[in-house]
């Protein structure tokens, strides 16, 4: 079966001949919620139950998916995803993209005073700031799609599992995508830790997460707040703040757009976080870091960005992942979203690559944006921070003068 971004044709078809049966009068939900009066911070809107971006633009059709992908050349340097990889690939990527265990003594103990990273794989990562371990988006399975037969295969394995994880106090959800959410994850994490977990999603994934068990979900609109429990003191609270992303959502064969995507600002009284989840460039970044900015750490996708013309309004490119790093006024990014899933066709090298040279084309020191390995931890310490932001000050004074 011919399979790609994590659907098979078949799929697809299905898709839009459910696209065709919404336009015949499918029930939609009633619940409408019109833009936010102040545009500079902008709600989504939600029309008839279906979410929209309140800049204009809409997620490509399952026609121009085909076209793209039908017509353009696969890159990547890897099997078609779901196919299995030859012992000659698998050696290459034990050499390219090496995977380490993480250290657990490092995850039981992180700085207090730091932020601590770990790269679990693709979207996943673990972030230790403030008191709270924050995982993101976690897929710990093998595969992610609607099921193992017609699902997108891991082409690197995963660093840990559920079982080695330290305690985990939140998780944040960008929005609903396979490779973003993943029942048997969602439902592992939630038996192994239950209620110790607050689960921040987007507004209208809340049934889901409940279906799934989970207690303590937190549903949130962009440009809503709140502050994790773990913390009653103010001065020690940390907040999560849902923001914009342009990106869209689906699961099912009906559900285009009934649950909203976004970003994840949070934001702690020693240290900041923004986690950009999936999306393609916009201004509303600006805002991100204009209301919440500087972050000591911002998680910014860097892959799954060819073919260009089919992929540029969902997902970032190096070059545009640059520009979030400084709309968002992040000290240090760790580059995330490649090395993982075969969902694009770009080399599984490139992200990386292209990475590296936006900065030097653009001036901006390697040690402020880059990617580390599958398990591989990392500190931010406030020296990094503070070098960060003293480049940023001078950048700035430069181009008023």
């Amino acid at each position: 079966m011919r399979v790609w971004f994590g659907r098979s044709l078949d799929a697809e078809l299905c898709r839009i001949r459910s696209i065709k049966l919404q336009n015949m009068g499918s029930r939609l939900e009633k619940q409408d919620d019109k833009i936010a009066e102040n545009t500079d911070y902008p709600k989504a809107i939600r029309e008839n139950g279906i979410f929209k971006l309140p800049w204009g633009g809409t997620n490509p059709s399952g026609l121009t998916a085909l076209k793209w992908f039908m017509t353009s050349t696969n890159r990547s340097g890897l099997p078609v995803a779901g196919d299995n990889l030859d012992v000659t690939t698998i050696l290459e990527l034990n050499t390219n993209l090496p995977v380490l265990t993480p250290d657990r003594a490092a995850l039981d103990s992180p700085p207090p005073n730091d932020v601590q990273v770990t790269w679990i794989g693709h979207a996943t990562v673990l972030v230790q700031m403030d008191g709270l371990n924050i995982l993101t988006d976690p897929v710990f399975n093998s595969y992610c799609g609607m099921a193992r037969m017609i699902g997108v295969k891991r082409y690197r394995p995963l660093p840990c599992t559920v079982d080695e994880l330290p305690d985990i106090d939140a998780v944040c959800i960008s929005h609903n995508h396979y490779d973003h959410l993943d029942h048997t994850t969602v439902c592992d994490l939630n038996k192994r830790f239950g209620n110790k977990i607050h689960w921040y999603v987007p507004m209208g994934l809340h049934k889901w997460m409940s279906d799934c068990g989970c207690k303590n979900v937190v549903e949130l609109q962009w440009w809503d707040e709140h502050s994790h429990p773990k913390f009653t003191d103010q001065d020690k609270a940390v907040k999560f703040a849902f923001t914009p992303a342009q990106h869209w959502c689906r699961r099912g064969i009906n559900d285009n757009n009934k649950v909203l995507w976004g970003s994840w600002s949070i934001l702690g009284p020693q240290h900041r976080f923004f986690f950009a989840g999936d999306t393609g460039y916009c201004p509303i970044f600006k805002q991100i870091g204009k209301r919440y900015g500087p972050f000591d750490l911002a998680a910014i996708p860097i892959g799954a960005y060819a073919p260009r013309g089919f992929m540029q309004f969902q997902h970032v490119d190096p070059q545009a992942a640059v520009e979030i790093h400084e709309d968002v006024q992040s000290n240090f990014s760790l580059g995330i979203h490649w090395g993982t899933f075969n969902l694009s066709y770009e080399h599984y090298l490139a992200p990386p690559k292209e990475l590296s040279e936006t900065l030097d084309s653009k001036g901006i020191p390697q040690t402020e944006f880059h990617t580390i390995k599958h398990g591989e931890t990392k500190v931010i310490t406030s020296e990094d921070t503070k070098r960060a932001q003293e480049r940023r000050s001078a950048v700035v004074f430069e181009s008023s003068h």
